[in-house]
């Protein structure tokens, strides 16, 4: 649909226009304030980077984003919609998906067998029962992502079998299940080798164009090269938002991120 530009700025500000719009949010925990007044917009399509060291909310972020915690403040919209109240499975079913920092796989089944039920879970006939044909529209989904996160070769291997960095590439295919319209990763890179982060770059740099996401990255070099713009936070709270040459470059984030500071 071609929207009129006279009617751009009304409809960016109830979120029509962007794939993810927070105003006010904030996460308590008792007295604790994990998060406090996060206002972000994200546009269809574009990749952020969240970084900030440990303890800076960005994982509580996440699950306030995916439902795994209910926001205590604020709004959430997804693509125009005030998905605040709803249940982590509402927002899957919407198109939001997540990864997590440690792996949720079926060690037991191969590669194509946990693409295949991730995008089963999704579909139309995930509750039939009827064994799959050759040429399921699911099946052809699953091997599709699979070739996509370049595991191809170990298609038919046990997940228990691979390699820590397979596994989490294995992830990300999972993560893709059902055309989802905006993608979280925790920490993709955590655990991998230089060489696997090679391969990581490679594979979020080539998804789809209007697949946009977030990830959280402790990794500076990766978080930087596959990001379209940065969000560093601090103390539950938005530090500094840029582009990543001009995170890289802001003295002060130098300072609180790669200066004495533990950031994992």
């Amino acid at each position: 649909m071609n929207v009129p530009v006279s009617n751009m700025t009304r409809i960016s500000g109830n979120g029509v226009g962007n794939a993810l719009e927070l105003r006010g949010v904030g996460k308590s925990f008792g007295a604790l304030a994990a998060l406090a007044d996060i206002n972000m917009v994200v546009k269809p399509g574009e990749r952020r980077a969240v970084l900030g060291s440990n303890g800076a909310g960005k994982t509580t972020l996440f699950n306030c984003i995916t439902g795994d915690f209910l926001a205590t403040a604020g709004t959430i919209r997804f693509f125009g919609e005030d998905i605040s109240a709803f249940p982590a499975y509402e927002r899957i079913r919407r198109g939001l998906r997540r990864t997590y920092q440690i792996s949720l796989l079926f060690t037991a089944l191969s590669v194509l067998d946990n693409v295949y039920l991730a995008c089963n879970g999704v579909s139309r006939g995930r509750f039939s029962f009827r064994r799959p044909q050759r040429n399921d529209a699911v099946t052809e989904s699953a091997e599709t992502l699979v070739n996509m996160v370049h595991l191809d070769s170990v298609r038919n291997t046990l997940v228990s079998d691979l390699s820590y960095g397979q596994q989490r590439q294995l992830e990300i295919a999972m993560a893709l299940s059902g055309a989802p319209r905006f993608i979280l990763f925790d920490e993709p890179a955590a655990g991998l080798s230089p060489a696997e982060r090679r391969e990581l770059i490679d594979i979020l740099t080539n998804l789809p164009g209007h697949v946009g996401y977030i990830i959280i990255e402790h990794d500076m070099d990766v978080a930087l090269r596959v990001s379209d713009s940065v969000t560093m936070m601090h103390n539950g709270r938005i530090f500094k938002e840029g582009k990543p040459a001009e995170i890289e470059d802001d003295p002060e984030v130098q300072a609180l991120y790669l200066g004495g500071e533990n950031h994992g």
